[in-house]
């Protein structure tokens, strides 16, 4: 018996679509270009040269992907904000570090792809990488036949940055009385998704129409805040001695990464607002405050420990690039047992 004939398309695997992808990319990732790129989109791999304005450099690297989030992107036909929260998550982990992204690659795979929607995904991947100053140079798209649910997709996100290696922060040198200022997040950014689409569940077909003055989805989707070109700003005019990205285990968890031992950040409630979308969070969920810090970021999406004498000047260079700031709290001894974190 002869065999009908199959090939890699009757398989499931649109190569096709593939070049048309790569095609849509490329003008997009050009934007994202910048000094160091010597070969980027379409080659076996991408490459960079560290400026020459760095005299030791060290390399940073973070990796990353957008979580539940995306379930919700997926379910309200979002996705062209999820590819900022892809890159936020690595970049501005790399720049708690002191480092300056550099550049930037995704990994996108599906069970069958839909050129629009990826369109739409590296759209917002290559927005990301324009607002941090990180070039785009490079990434995968994986066709995968049967591995995802029809319509659903994932992300994951690599950045490398550059920083001197005398400027590496590693908050060693943070002491008693150094003031803790917390930079405003957008919204829930990428982190504790799997207990918003439970409140969104819960709420039924009674949930708020607008919250923050946004229509509820537009709410909810916001994406993370790119924090880089603000920071790297305020860092280059006054001194930082930490910084720390409010991510997965929130304010509670986060903060004492970048601290000595020794050290507590004892932080004043009330000192920054709750927006609508956290309290109708904590509403619906019926969690106390504790929870609400150690979930989500609750309004606060990047902290910065400075000296008591410079935090006045790093606060206002940040409100110059667009930040808005609260002095949250200071840094303690700790005692004999004490909490890394007081709130």
């Amino acid at each position: 018996m002869t065999a009908t004939p199959l090939s890699y398309k009757d398989a499931g695997v649109d190569i096709d679509a593939g070049d048309a992808l790569v095609e849509r990319i490329k003008p997009l990732a050009k934007k994202t270009m910048r000094d160091g790129v010597l070969a980027g989109i379409g080659g076996f791999g991408a490459l960079f040269e560290v400026p020459k304005r760095y005299k030791e450099p060290v390399l940073v690297s973070g990796t990353d992907g957008v979580g539940t989030k995306l379930k919700l992107a997926f379910e309200w036909s979002m996705h062209d904000t999820v590819g900022i929260d892809l890159v936020a998550m690595s970049v501005n982990d790399v720049l708690v570090q002191g480092a300056e992204p550099l550049f930037f690659l995704d990994y996108f795979a599906c069970g069958k792809l839909d050129v629009d929607t990826a369109a739409a995904v590296v759209g917002g991947i290559a927005r990301g990488c324009e607002l941090s100053g990180c070039a785009l140079i490079g990434g995968e798209t994986a066709e995968m036949p049967g591995m995802y649910p029809a319509g659903e997709y994932d992300l994951a996100g690599f950045a490398v940055g550059a920083v001197e290696k005398s400027k590496i922060l590693t908050g060693n040198d943070v002491k008693p009385g150094d003031v803790v200022l917390g930079l405003a997040s957008s919204g829930v950014h990428s982190n504790g998704f799997s207990l918003v689409r439970k409140c969104i569940e819960r709420g039924g077909s009674d949930l708020p129409a607008t919250l923050d003055g946004r229509p509820f989805r537009e709410a909810v989707m916001e994406p993370t805040r790119l924090y880089v070109k603000s920071v790297l700003a305020a860092m280059a005019q006054h001194p930082i001695k930490a910084l720390a990205h409010i991510t997965g285990g929130g304010l509670l968890e986060n903060i004492p990464r970048v601290l000595p031992d020794g050290m507590a950040a004892h932080l004043k409630k009330g000192s920054w607002p709750q927006s609508e979308l956290f309290a109708w969070l904590q509403r619906t969920a019926a969690i106390s405050d504790f929870e609400m810090n150690r979930t989500f970021n609750n309004g606060i999406g990047m902290v910065v420990v400075v000296d008591a004498q410079h935090a006045s000047a790093v606060a206002a260079s940040l409100r110059d690039g667009g930040e808005t700031v609260y002095e949250i709290g200071v840094i303690a001894p700790r005692g004999q047992g004490a909490p890394v974190e007081v709130i």
